[in-house]
C-alpha cells in the first residue's frame, strides 16, 4: 500500500503586534467551522518576538522628523523572512495592509483563494520602512478610504473573504455566483416573508413564480444600484458589455 502525504491546506499567516486578536471573527460561523474541518488554516506571528532589543521595541522616529513612530525594518523583516522560511518552497502573497494601498477587490481575492494562502503583515503607528516593502515584494493593499488604528481588523475582513471561496467552505457554491462585484454590478435586493412588514410588501415580480421574469428584475436592479452607488464598476460593466460584441 503506498503512502499518501496529507494536503496542506490553504493557509493564512498573519504578522501581527498582536496575536490575541486572532482568530477573532475568523473562529465563528461557516468561517471557523471550515477551520474545524481543516479546509484551512491561520496562524498568528507575533512581531515582536523577532525584536533584538532590550525592552524587545519594534518601533522608533521616523527619519526626518514629524509626529508618531515608524515599524523597524530589521524587526519586520526578520519576522517576514522567517514565514516564508516555513512555507516549503511555495510562492504566497506577502500583502502589506495600508490606506495607500490599492483597492482590494474581488478578483484579487479570487486569485489569492485559488493558491496555497497569504501571509498578511498588520502595521501600526505610523507605518512600515519603505526598505521592507521594497525588498520584500510587499503587495500594499487597502480595504477602504479610512484610516484604522491597525491591520488586524483590515486583515481579518481580507483572509474571510477569500476563506469563503474555498471549495467546501460554504454550503451551496452557488450562492457566489450573484454576488456584489461578480461581473462588474452590484448585488440585488433580498426578501422574505412576512409578504407585508411595516406596510411595505414583497415585489410582486418575486411571489409570481415565474422564473424568467424574476431573473431579468434582478438583473435590471443590479444594473440600476451600481449605476447610482458605483459609477466606477458601470462604466467598467459598460466596457466589458461594449467588448463582448
Amino acid at each position: 500500500m503506498t503512502e499518501t502525504t496529507p494536503q496542506t491546506p490553504w493557509t493564512a499567516t498573519a504578522l501581527t503586534l498582536f496575536p490575541e486578536a486572532f482568530p477573532g471573527v475568523l473562529d465563528v460561523s461557516l468561517i471557523g467551522a471550515a477551520a474545524n474541518r481543516g479546509l484551512w488554516a491561520l496562524e498568528a506571528v507575533d512581531i515582536r518576538e523577532f525584536s533584538r532589543h532590550k525592552h524587545r521595541s519594534v518601533d522608533d522616529t521616523p527619519s526626518g522628523g514629524g509626529a508618531g513612530m515608524v515599524l523597524r525594518p530589521d524587526v519586520a523583516a526578520a519576522a517576514i523572512d522567517a514565514v516564508q522560511s516555513d512555507w516549503s518552497g511555495q510562492k504566497r502573497p506577502l500583502i502589506y495592509l495600508t490606506p495607500r494601498g490599492r483597492p482590494l477587490s474581488q478578483a484579487r481575492v479570487r486569485e489569492w483563494a485559488a493558491g496555497p494562502g497569504i501571509a498578511v503583515f498588520c502595521g501600526r503607528f505610523e507605518g512600515l520602512d519603505q526598505r521592507v516593502i521594497e525588498s520584500r515584494e510587499m503587495e500594499e493593499v487597502s480595504v477602504g478610504d479610512a484610516v484604522l488604528a491597525g491591520g488586524e481588523v483590515a486583515a481579518q475582513l481580507l483572509i474571510e473573504a477569500c476563506v469563503r471561496l474555498l471549495p467546501g467552505v460554504l454550503g451551496d457554491p452557488a450562492s457566489t455566483e450573484d454576488e456584489s462585484f461578480e461581473g462588474d454590478l452590484l448585488e440585488y435586493p433580498h426578501y422574505t416573508r412576512p409578504r407585508v412588514w411595516e406596510d411595505r410588501e414583497i415585489p410582486e415580480v418575486l411571489l409570481s413564480g415565474h422564473h424568467g421574469q424574476i431573473e431579468a428584475w434582478r438583473r435590471q436592479q443590479a444594473e440600476e444600484i451600481t449605476k447610482k452607488r458605483r459609477p466606477d464598476l458601470w462604466s467598467r460593466f459598460l466596457g466589458r458589455k461594449e467588448n463582448a460584441r
